[in-house]
């Protein structure tokens, strides 16, 4: 049975990351280093997010509805902060898709986001980053590049979507903002336990 007022309280949750998201978006703070306020708002949700699992387990779609479940995987997709509570929350969802309580595809969006913040290949490529060369979107480094739709396809995925071309080379000064955006992220990375230095 569908507890309302969890799944009500989660998908506000989400609302709020995307309203705030929207506003950086507008006013053209997105885009480089972690802003504060959308950190700020990560970090809120993930800590009342632990609450509720602590109460009630892992939001399944029984539980908190469709869209109640699909928020709370995308809170926790956002705890970027926050290495052992993905980890952690990585093991709950995968418990609870072998039960048939949460679509498989939840699983393996966090399985790419730890692996990439580990700095290890990803298996289903949902990951993609800026490319410093060209400027074009392509994604992070794939661990099976040859059976990346078969596995996408065992997740509810459909095949990846078409790897940009090399595109000519940005500007010296366009690559050399990318490339500071990334070592700030890495340095990022590191004081969040993700990596090591």
């Amino acid at each position: 049975m569908i507890d309302q007022r969890l799944r009500q309280e989660l998908v506000a949750m989400r609302a709020e990351d995307l309203r705030v998201r929207e506003e950086l978006v507008a006013s053209g703070e997105l885009g480089g280093a972690y802003v504060p306020r959308m950190e700020e708002v990560h970090m809120r949700n993930a800590a009342r997010l632990r609450e509720l699992i602590e109460l009630h387990g892992w939001p399944t779609e029984d539980v908190a509805g469709k869209d109640g479940a699909e928020a709370a995987w995308f809170i926790t997709q956002h705890a970027i902060g926050e290495p052992e509570f993905q980890r952690r929350a990585l093991k709950l969802i995968q418990a609870r898709i072998a039960e048939g309580r949460v679509p498989a595809w939840h699983a393996a969006y966090l399985e790419d986001r730890i692996a990439m913040y580990e700095c290890r290949p990803q298996r289903y490529g949902t990951q993609w980053m800026d490319d410093p060369r060209d400027g074009r979107i392509r994604p992070w480094t794939l661990a099976d590049p040859e059976r990346v739709d078969e596995l996408r396809a065992q997740v509810g995925l459909e095949p990846l979507h078409p790897i940009p071309e090399p595109g000519p080379d940005l500007p010296q000064e366009n690559r050399e903002e990318i490339q500071q955006n990334y070592r700030w992220w890495e340095q990022w990375l590191v004081s969040k336990g993700w990596r090591s230095s």
